[in-house]
């Protein structure tokens, strides 16, 4: 599936360990929070930590038996989770999507969205500029009522839409 030359960036074992760990993390922070707020059972039910508390406690406790299951793995510690040329795909769109998302604060969805799937469509799939322009214009254009007008769910907009008056 991937080239003879790509090499592992991270083995099936060291996924699940890192996932595994950070599930651990994660819901003792909840446990943790959980207690404060109240793990028992109180005069009227339960307290508002009490459900949190034992979904956090079930889920340490089946992160701890992935990692532990996870160490002892060898078939795991030997197949490849994900290569470099194959992670080089996925920053190819997680970049811009992160770029995308940091854009819509600034300048608006609509905006962002323009040029969003305009260097997507030049970038990935080489089309003109004249022809990704128009998709992504036309998108927009189609987006904008959609949400807009008849849905009546007002997005983020930036300085160019206040410009026109489509606030």
């Amino acid at each position: 599936m991937h080239e003879s030359n790509d090499r592992p960036l991270l083995t099936t074992r060291a996924a699940e360990l890192l996932v595994s760990a950070f599930f651990i993390i994660l819901a003792s922070i909840t446990l943790w929070d959980s207690l404060k707020l109240g793990a028992g059972w109180g005069d009227f039910g339960p307290e508002s930590g009490y459900f949190p508390f034992y979904t956090s406690l079930f889920v340490i406790l089946a992160s701890i038996g992935i990692f532990l299951i996870g160490l002892r793995d060898k078939k795991a510690a030997a197949e490849t989770f994900v290569s470099v040329q194959q992670f080089k795909l996925v920053l190819k769109v997680l970049v811009p999507s992160i770029i995308y998302v940091a854009l819509v604060p600034l300048i608006g969805i609509y905006v962002s969205m323009i040029l969003f799937i305009g260097f997507f469509m030049m970038w990935i799939g080489k089309y003109n500029i004249i022809k990704a322009g128009a998709v992504s214009i036309g998108v927009t254009a189609v987006l904008y009522p959609t949400f807009e007008i008849w849905f009546r769910v007002p997005l983020p907009k930036g300085p160019l839409e206040a410009m026109l008056g489509l606030n």
